[in-house]
């Protein structure tokens, strides 16, 4: 008898709770309410206002701390003179190139790693161990080995890339559902069938995390890249708005290196959410 009566009070409950979501749902909120995809524009506008005020107050100093639109004058008259587009380019071109590079020699190898255990016992040790390098360690090795030329930028900024596209990867692959392993060797597939029509799709999740972390660290690498020894890029212009003691100038690379990093992070977001989308899964 107790247990029937605690039911009905279940079933009440759950009814009562279903009509308050269903009364809620025909109210409309009151107030304006803010789109989610603008929410994350609200810290940095409410920064530059907040900036730009004390700027023109006089507490913060013009000569460390310029006020925001005297960066968007230094940036137009860059842009102007056709300064700013070259440097972009040259810096774009560079990161686009590594990525390439070290998310392509990343997949190779944690395929190979991730489908052989023989692989993975021999060579992922040494590409842990490599891991652990700080980056600016490669910097002398590739200035000797290759100069200060395009090729020794382009590395170290592969190198950048290689890690999280490998680790993310290979961590997906390892992560897939045997038996969906089972049924392609059911399906008598070869290895590399297996990989590509199998493994690789299900770790595709994993594989988008790493691209978009590789690409991350990518722009980190070339801010390096061209510090050590560049005459044109966004990191050449910030060492010269140093060199001529010029703030605006470097705090206008910074923001066209976030800006730049957010917007190519962007468009693997975009056409990977497209791709999951496609196989009904979800990044």
């Amino acid at each position: 008898m107790s247990s029937s009566h605690e039911q009905t009070q279940e079933s009440l409950l759950t009814f009562e709770t279903a009509e308050v979501e269903a009364v809620r749902e025909r109210i409309p909120s009151p107030g304006f309410r803010i789109p989610r995809q603008w929410l994350g524009l609200l810290l940095p506008v409410l920064l530059v206002i907040t900036w730009e005020l004390l700027a023109r107050g006089g507490i913060l100093a013009a000569n460390w701390f310029p006020a925001p639109f005297a960066i968007a004058d230094t940036l137009l008259e860059l842009l102007r003179g056709g300064e700013l587009a070259r440097h972009i380019a040259y810096t774009l071109a560079r990161v686009l190139a590594g990525f390439l590079i070290g998310s392509l020699a990343a997949t190779l190898l944690a395929g190979i790693t991730g489908s052989t255990p023989l692989a993975r016992w021999l060579l992922d040790p040494t590409i842990q161990a490599l891991r652990s390098i700080p980056s600016m360690a490669w910097v002398p090795l590739f200035l000797l080995w290759m100069g200060i030329h395009e090729s020794s930028k382009i590395a170290l900024i592969s190198v950048g890339v290689f890690f999280p596209v490998y680790l993310n990867l290979l961590s997906g692959i390892l992560t897939v559902d045997r038996k969906l392993v089972e049924v392609g060797q059911i399906f008598k597939l070869a290895k590399v069938q297996l990989l590509r029509r199998v493994i690789l799709p299900a770790a595709l999740p994993s594989y988008l995390v790493g691209l978009r972390s590789g690409l991350g660290l990518g722009w980190m690498f070339v801010v390096a890249a061209e510090i050590m020894g560049a005459s044109r890029g966004l990191g050449f212009l910030m060492i010269d708005g140093q060199m001529t003691g010029r703030a605006s100038v470097i705090i206008a690379s910074i923001v066209l290196f976030a800006l730049f990093g957010k917007l190519t992070d962007l468009v693997i977001e975009l056409a990977g959410n497209r791709l999951l989308g496609q196989r009904g899964m979800a990044l």
